[in-house]
């Protein structure tokens, strides 16, 4: 089935998306996607590509994952998902996920899956919530905001102490994407209970790196906004 899915990508190939997701992606030297390689192919493609080969073996899907090609990795990522839904051998799914964090090394590939695999695991399975927090320690980018995103299922079911507590951890982090990502999670959290993100916010604003902070005031009021941001570092 790989070389038919690879056939199938190939034909979708498009150097004018190509280029532009390349820039998106901060793929040049130094930046977060330094030597990611894109075919131009778009989400919406790709999922439609998914479901005619969403019973691809997991064979298959490491053999996208170890490409460098950015959509042959997003493809087998989103495969993975769709046999997760099934119910179909969760645990080895969840693990086969874990093995791989190597190769979902851009943001795209986290925040589509990491919800929907890790989190869903983990709500299930309350044991398994030790990951996220050796997880948030990583070295590694994309390891941490595979814990930061994989929350978003947690608060989903408005369960919000590890949303809390991993948000605690990361207010040192360096890295702007870390940022972006706990703000949006502070933003969720706000949207399912506002008293509990103000407790968070007054508690932490002061320390919290500015776009941390102002993705997490994306839903309050100007004056709200502004009152925080004043108070902010």
């Amino acid at each position: 089935m790989i070389d038919k899915i690879l056939k199938e990508l190939k034909s979708k190939k498009n150097p004018a998306d190509a280029k532009i997701l390349t820039w998106f992606f901060k793929t040049g030297k130094g930046q977060y996607g330094e030597g990611d390689v894109f075919w131009g192919i778009r989400v919406p493609v790709i999922r439609e590509i998914v479901k005619k080969f969403k019973e691809a073996s997991l064979k298959d899907i490491q053999e996208l994952l170890n490409s460098k090609v950015h959509e042959h990795r997003l493809t087998g990522l989103l495969i993975l998902v769709e046999k997760y839904k099934k119910g179909e051998n969760k645990k080895e799914i969840y693990d086969f996920y874990l093995k791989n964090t190597k190769n979902i090394n851009n943001w795209d590939l986290v925040d589509l899956t990491a919800p929907n695999i890790v989190g869903k695991f983990i709500l299930e399975n309350k044991k398994e919530r030790k990951i996220l927090y050796s997880l948030v320690k990583s070295k590694s980018l994309w390891e941490r905001r595979i814990s930061v995103l994989s929350t978003f299922t947690l608060l989903r079911d408005k369960e919000y102490k590890d949303v809390l507590k991993i948000s605690e951890m990361l207010l040192d982090d360096k890295h702007d994407l870390i940022h972006k990502a706990v703000g949006w999670m502070l933003r969720e959290l706000g949207k399912r209970d506002k008293d509990v993100e103000i407790e968070f916010l007054e508690k932490y604003c002061k320390v919290m790196p500015r776009t941390m902070l102002r993705y997490s005031l994306e839903k309050f009021s100007p004056k709200e906004k502004e009152k925080y941001m004043k108070k902010g570092a």
